[in-house]
């Protein structure tokens, strides 16, 4: 076996066997194979695409390149949440706490944010004291006693991905669903839980542009995960619009909290309790995806779920007295608010120049090693839909930095688009696939 005859037979429109993928997976991670012969066979898959057999064999070879977590030692089915990626997308702080206070136990290890796309670490860092990287026993035994964990996804989970990712990405190669199926699912698949509930993005602020195109990612990935023996859930959800009105780390994680307290934007509220309601039904504990959202809600409205997040934070190293006093959270000294310039409706607002905007504030990054401003980002306070007045705020941007913030803020500006006519109400959750 060798790599030029791997790279021929998918060239011509071959199936690669298990063992030929296998055999370049293993090479990818020792670096026995170079990175022209590693090229050229992504673009090759590129071309000419993988059936279901090769997408599981290379995933399941991606998994297997490094650890794979043993949550065996848990009582329960343990239930994972993943998103695709969006802009003000905080949902974890407040799905796991709404599953774990209905019984679901939740080991979850987390990314953090690159370019426009906001990571969970990254929010979760905000929080004074928090820890974002536990010893294996810490993390098992904060899963047995809070009823869930979120720690930073270690370099020893899906190895393989990284370096296929990085070559994937200087070469052209992101767009084939095979590929993207196999980096998103061998990193979820080695964290080691026995079901996954998927939140797939699509529209302006997501890599999926449109709804036919997350919905194909999401049957691919739904396959795969019942060909590793997990329950697998997708939901397909807007990101036309930033989720929430926050968009920044301790701005997220603010909004999470208010969201705990049923004083949230209704958007995100709507999306959480759905993902927190399939997570509950696949932990076995609500008999119907539609009990699982009302066990959901009552522990949204009983206060359940706010202590979770409380324990959870407290248990991680945090001060939990963010919950009641948000001044201890990151601080910004300089705002600028954007106005609008003429009368009308919010007709659209581009999650990708917001979340560009964003980044631009400090909020994000370019680079996986730029510093970045826990304080900083953006508020909305229109949304799509809202009737504004000639002069009415649109949004504020936050920092500490005058020439990111008014960089950030000509880059908002630009995102929102004002009519004369109210737009069509948007649909945030699209539909459900897999259940």
């Amino acid at each position: 076996m060798d790599m030029y005859g791997i790279i021929l037979k998918k060239r011509e429109g071959g199936a690669l066997t298990r063992d030929e993928i296998e055999y370049f997976v293993k090479g990818v991670t020792d670096g026995s194979i170079p990175d022209y012969q590693t090229s050229a066979l992504l673009m090759a898959i590129l071309w000419r695409g993988m059936d279901m057999d090769e997408t599981y064999a290379l995933t399941r070879a991606m998994k297997l390149s490094g650890d794979v977590v043993d949550l065996s030692g848990i009582d329960g089915i343990k239930v994972d949440k993943h998103s695709t990626g969006g802009v003000g997308d905080k949902t974890t702080l407040i799905v796991a706490p709404l599953a774990a206070a209905c019984g679901v136990k939740v080991a979850k290890m987390s990314g953090r944010g690159l370019g426009f796309t906001g990571g969970t670490v990254d929010k979760m860092e905000s929080i004074p004291g928090f820890k974002t990287a536990l010893e294996p026993e810490e993390f098992f035994k904060q899963v047995r006693e809070v009823g869930m964990s979120v720690i930073g996804q270690t370099a020893h989970v899906a190895p393989a991905d990284k370096k296929l990712y990085a070559l994937r990405d200087v070469t052209a190669t992101i767009d084939n669903l095979s590929l993207i199926t196999s980096s998103i699912m061998s990193k979820k698949l080695a964290c080691g839980s026995d079901a996954i509930v998927l939140d797939v993005k699509c529209g302006d602020g997501a890599f999926m542009k449109n709804e036919e195109m997350a919905a194909e990612l999401s049957n691919m990935m739904c396959e795969i995960g019942k060909a590793d023996g997990k329950k697998t859930v997708a939901v397909i959800t807007d990101m036309n619009q930033p989720l929430g009105n926050a968009v920044g780390n301790s701005l997220e994680v603010i909004e999470a909290i208010e969201v705990l307290k049923g004083h949230g934007p209704k958007d995100i509220e709507e999306l959480a309790l759905k993902l927190a309601g399939l997570m509950i039904y696949l932990g076995g504990h609500a008999k119907a995806a539609d009990e699982g959202h009302e066990k959901a809600k009552a522990a949204l409205e009983n206060g359940a779920a706010l202590e979770v997040f409380r324990r959870f934070v407290a248990a991680q190293g945090g001060n939990p007295g963010i919950v009641d006093d948000y001044k201890l959270l990151p601080q910004h000294s300089i705002e600028k608010e954007i106005r609008a310039s003429s009368d009308g409706y919010v007709a659209e607002i581009k999650a990708r120049g917001i979340g560009l905007a964003s980044q631009h504030s400090g909020a994000g990054r370019a680079t996986k090693e730029d510093e970045i401003d826990l304080s900083a980002g953006i508020y909305l306070s229109k949304k799509v839909g809202s009737a504004v007045k000639k002069g009415d705020v649109l949004a504020t941007v936050y920092g500490n930095d005058a020439g990111k913030v008014e960089r950030a803020a000509a880059e908002a500006e630009k995102a929102f688009k004002i009519s004369d006519k109210a737009p069509d109400a948007p649909v945030l959750i699209k539909r459900v696939i897999g259940l």
